[in-house]
């Protein structure tokens, strides 16, 4: 199965989906720190810069498109100025990218206040701008103390896939996706080890000098690999159920 990685940061996502033995086919990256990174780890991979020059006219057709889209405008920490937002605002991007490309699933993650924000209309935009691309999607909130992390890091995973009429049929049923309930997220969270921090603290500060300040950006934006590759084992299990 092959992926495209819209806003990749230094590779967290793309890392964990080739651990469940996916092939990166293209990159998506504009941070100046993060595409060195990404050029080093895979240095066969094409790159672009800017989402917003991407489409079909350069970026080559792939199975599964993943990314995490800019959280600023609504994870709790931010401005919540919402899915339309300056930075969060790149969804369209996204979303008009899947549509031009119509791969057979997509990944989208992002910080899991996207589930609640604004009653949950910025969620209800992902999924509706989805839905009239045609995709089902199914959700979940996984935080990186599920894959045995020492804190929590809770961040949403949708998995969307190409709804035609013919793979409906054959699964029976449109499968639709759901919201983890408070209290499947706090057992989660939890897990026999409630002193775990909300996020890890890593140092910004060595010896008195700032520094390693974008390698730490990079962390703190980076998505878990463990917790993408499984993500990415449970939709190559989608995949090869499927007739």
């Amino acid at each position: 199965m092959t992926f495209g990685s819209l806003f990749a940061g230094i590779g967290g996502l793309d890392l964990g989906l080739e651990r469940a033995g996916m092939a990166c086919k293209w990159q998506v990256e504009i941070d100046d720190y993060a595409t060195r990174v990404l050029t080093k780890h895979w240095p066969d991979v094409p790159k672009y810069r800017d989402v917003r020059e991407c489409g079909a006219h350069n970026l080559s057709h792939v199975d599964l498109i993943c990314g995490g889209f800019p959280c600023q405008d609504v994870a709790e920490g931010g401005k919540l100025a919402g899915i339309d937002g300056q930075r969060s605002g790149l969804w369209r991007e996204f979303s008009r990218l899947v549509g031009e490309l119509r791969p057979r699933f997509v990944l989208v993650e992002n910080v899991a206040n996207l589930l609640f924000g604004d009653n949950g209309r910025w969620f209800g935009r992902i999924l509706g701008d989805l839905a009239a691309l045609r995709y089902d999607a199914e959700w979940h909130c996984i935080p990186a103390a599920a894959v045995g992390a020492p804190h929590v890091r809770d961040r949403v995973f949708v998995v969307a896939y190409a709804n035609s009429s013919d793979s409906i049929r054959r699964r029976g049923a449109v499968q639709v996706g759901r919201i983890a309930q408070p209290r499947e997220i706090a057992k989660a969270r939890n897990a026999g080890r409630t002193q775990w921090r909300t996020e890890s603290r890593p140092s910004v500060l060595a010896y008195g000098v700032p520094s390693r300040v974008e390698q730490l950006n990079g962390y703190g934006n980076a998505v878990v690999p463990q917790v993408a590759e499984f993500v990415g084992w449970q939709i190559v299990a989608f995949d090869e159920a499927t007739p």
